[in-house]
């Protein structure tokens, strides 16, 4: 398969396969337990339907949306995500230039694999940086620091972390960072070749942001739920939350948050923004897809911070759904992992350049101009 065959974000994901070794796709691909919430973030918007209005006469509608105190060219940005240089060389460097070519906001994670600081100089567009807490304070407090002098917009904190999900996908391959050899790796490196020579020439896997602090997961070989038990602050609360807000000072969000009561809590300790996800169906699973929840939390604090809704993005049209439920913008990892992973940066602005596509084309054939005329009124529940 090639890049020109990929016409939607399937097509990136049977490219993706074909390009990286099992243990590496299966953690881009994998989730929870019986992976039922992985599954769900998607088929939810099957149960939602749009209503189109006929003879509008929208030539050219406008996508641009202003989310965490930015607007953005188009309701669509790139969430977060770790370790992306695993998946191409080019890693975060790839994602941010496109998200920039774009002129959406580029989310780096702390777990990245190039600093904030080179992010920072090189990425003119809108940049959020996705904050774990560590157990160790001093490293915590680096982070912010670190995140604010290099120019960051916003910070996201992710909340659904207090223990690590059961990936079992990632415990039958043996999935560490950094890659520990196997027989199994080993012959999963032999018969991909590509995929192996880009990794072996190109610099030192390592998690720059991580480093100078802990070895786990540059120098030390971890699995990710290990990581999740063991590194970071399972202890955190509402109060903690709320002094990162205060410390940061800027445009704040809550990454992970299901519940109408805990957007309302979120919005009660100072946050911007909400970013309604379950972390891709990789911890809870069971839970509900965050387009389920949308509606109920849109209606608890949608006149007060901003609702993006994070996760199961795969459509133009899924993105519209999503708006017209009360969110101010959509994000999402897999719609460019697969990407990225299959094509570096070429790969990843012609994902977005797809989305974008269909998000245009969709909002003409619903006769809407702006996507601030999308509301409840154009959608219907089957």
């Amino acid at each position: 398969m090639r890049l020109k065959d990929c016409h939607n974000i399937a097509d990136f994901r049977r490219l993706a396969q074909q390009r990286l070794p099992k243990p590496i796709f299966d953690y881009i691909d994998g989730g929870a337990d019986d992976e039922l919430t992985l599954r769900r973030n998607v088929e939810a918007y099957d149960g939602c339907d749009l209503v189109p209005n006929v003879l509008s006469g929208v030539a050219q509608p406008d996508l641009s949306t202003t989310v965490l105190g930015r607007k953005i060219a188009m309701p669509l940005f790139c969430s977060p995500t770790a370790m992306q240089r695993l998946f191409h060389w080019q890693g975060e460097r790839a994602v941010s230039k496109a998200a920039e070519k774009f002129g959406t906001y580029f989310g780096i994670s702390t777990i990245g694999t190039v600093s904030l600081e080179e992010i920072g100089e090189t990425v003119s567009t809108p940049k959020l940086f996705q904050f774990y807490v560590h157990k160790d304070p001093g490293l915590n407090r680096a982070l912010l620091a670190r995140a604010k002098e290099a120019g960051f917009d916003a910070v996201a904190v992710t909340v659904d972390t207090a223990a690590g999900g059961n990936r079992e996908r990632d415990l039958r391959s043996g999935f560490t960072t950094p890659l520990q050899m196997s027989p199994s790796l080993a012959w999963q490196f032999a018969t991909h070749p590509y995929w192996t020579a880009s990794y072996l020439t190109h610099e030192k896997f390592d998690l720059p942001n991580l480093s100078g602090h802990i070895a786990q997961g540059s120098d030390v070989a971890m699995n990710v739920q290990d990581y999740i038990n063991n590194m970071l602050d399972d202890a955190m609360d509402w109060k903690a939350a709320e002094q990162i807000a205060k410390d940061w000072g800027g445009e704040f969000a809550i990454k992970g948050l299901m519940s109408a009561e805990d957007a309302k809590r979120a919005a009660d300790i100072g946050s911007t923004a909400v970013i309604v996800s379950n972390h891709g169906g990789r911890q809870l699973d069971g839970s509900r897809a965050p387009f389920d929840q949308l509606a109920e939390i849109c209606d608890a604090v949608a006149d007060r911070i901003d609702v993006i809704c994070d996760g199961g993005i795969r459509r133009g049209s899924h993105v519209l759904k999503a708006l017209s439920v009360g969110a101010k913008a959509c994000s999402g990892g897999r719609l460019y992992l697969y990407a990225l992973a299959g094509a570096g940066q070429a790969g990843v602005e012609r994902a977005l350049g797809r989305l974008r596509d269909e998000i245009a084309r969709d909002m003409k054939l619903m006769g809407m101009a702006s996507v601030d005329d999308l509301s409840r009124a154009n959608i219907r529940w089957r």
